[in-house]
């Protein structure tokens, strides 16, 4: 446990006095030059006294490293449909978004040679937008760029890609029971498509298709068998991957909050991670402002990765993951809170066509916790239910916010 502790503590730190472009962008350059320095404080600090603290380090780096190389390889793979925005981020190829259109700006737009691809209002968000095509030939970051001198004190920005931050693997895993706890209450579930032929899928009231070419995905069905061990009563499911490389964007995933928001569900999951998006946070706050309790992982690329949205726009349930133990996963990564943790390891689900299968990562740490924060609030009302998930949470070790939730929540049906 000192082991983890320290290793936050010299984190924390040395994130801290890291240039904010190496917390907030995903260039690949500065990104190397943090993990460098979170190397070196922790190694200067540490070493001398704790020597399996290596070990963390390594892993540390080897996290960051893996997501500079996993964006890099997407980008390259899928160059037709992905490409990088002005901060190195991956974003949907030739398309930009504008807040708030009206007439004047359209004709600047149009002026500047970019097409109106789709222009409309999230539904039950009162949330309007267009979305651009970039002119042929003008890379999508000097597009958005150029966008915002154009409009000045418009906000314009790219459609940024966000993933998943959980993985299974073949693997029979022993079951726990949750049943102990109050259960019950709805969750809509923004993800992938939820396989029909599990008990999870039997949980499913509605799904609905926010990317082309949709098809049942293991993460996502996951995610539904983990809330019907749980307890969970119903699931709504926003597929918002399908079979689109520039699947996950923030336009697909505002677009999901508002249908969740139209079919009255009162929490909702999201085991996504990406850069923070000014239509994706006004969505956000637009389905708070409802009622909705939005929660969200915090990752899975570790200490030294940018803070992950959702989970770090204000208001959001930011949650993590723990292991069998109590401890905090070595790959969680951060939001700028936290509130819970939840299992994210030793833990399993059924996946159609796989059966049982073992889960690592916040990704399934998040939806347990929207479970219990379901059934309080089906059990409870407004802030009595909320209150009651406080006090349902079990203290734990460093970086675990309020507490762990569902730590007896590690099979899903």
């Amino acid at each position: 446990m000192q082991r983890h502790a320290l290793l936050f503590l010299v984190l924390t730190a040395a994130l801290v006095a890291a240039p904010s472009q190496a917390q907030l962008g995903g260039a690949i350059e500065p990104l190397g030059n943090a993990v460098g320095r979170v190397g070196d404080a922790v190694r200067d600090i540490a070493e001398p006294a704790l020597e399996p603290l290596g070990e963390a380090v390594g892993g540390v780096r080897d996290l960051a490293r893996k997501r500079v190389q996993r964006l890099s390889r997407l980008v390259s793979d899928h160059g037709d449909r992905v490409e990088w925005d002005e901060q190195r981020r991956p974003a949907v190829r030739g398309e930009a978004l504008l807040l708030d259109p009206d007439p004047s700006a359209l004709e600047v737009v149009r002026g500047q040679g970019y097409a109106v691809i789709e222009q409309g209002t999230l539904d039950g968000l009162d949330v309007s937008y267009a979305r651009l095509g970039v002119p042929s030939g003008v890379a999508l970051g000097k597009a958005v760029e150029a966008l915002r001198k154009a409009l000045p004190g418009r906000e314009v920005t790219a459609d940024q890609l966000h993933f998943p931050s959980g993985k299974s693997a073949k693997n029979e895993a022993g079951k726990a029971s949750s049943e102990a706890l109050p259960r019950g209450g709805t969750v809509g579930v923004i993800d992938g498509g939820i396989a029909v032929s599990d008990a999870g899928g039997r949980r499913l009231v509605s799904q609905h298709a926010f990317a082309s070419g949709t098809k049942a995905s293991d993460h996502a069905s996951a995610i539904a068998s983990l809330l019907t061990g749980a307890g969970t009563a119903r699931i709504y499911g926003a597929d918002v991957y399908g079979s689109d490389p520039a699947g996950g964007n923030a336009l697909a995933i505002a677009k999901a909050l508002g249908w969740m928001q139209g079919q009255g569900v009162p929490v909702v999951s999201i085991s996504l991670v990406g850069p923070s998006n000014p239509l994706l946070a006004r969505a956000v706050a637009a389905a708070q402002g409802k009622g909705m309790v939005i929660v969200a992982a915090v990752g899975n690329d570790g200490a030294a990765a940018p803070p992950a949205y959702p989970a770090s726009y204000p208001g959001v349930v930011a949650v993590t993951g723990v292991d069998g133990a109590g401890r905090v996963l070595i790959e969680a990564g951060r939001a700028t809170h936290l509130d819970y943790a939840a299992p994210g390891a030793d833990m399993s689900a059924l996946v159609p066509g796989r059966g049982r299968v073992s889960l690592r990562g916040t990704s399934y740490a998040a939806p347990l916790a929207a479970s219990r924060i379901a059934a309080r609030l089906a059990a409870g009302n407004g802030a009595q239910g909320l209150n009651s998930v406080d006090a349902e949470a079990l203290k734990g070790r460093r970086r675990t916010g309020r507490g762990v939730l569902c730590n007896i929540c590690r099979s899903g049906l």
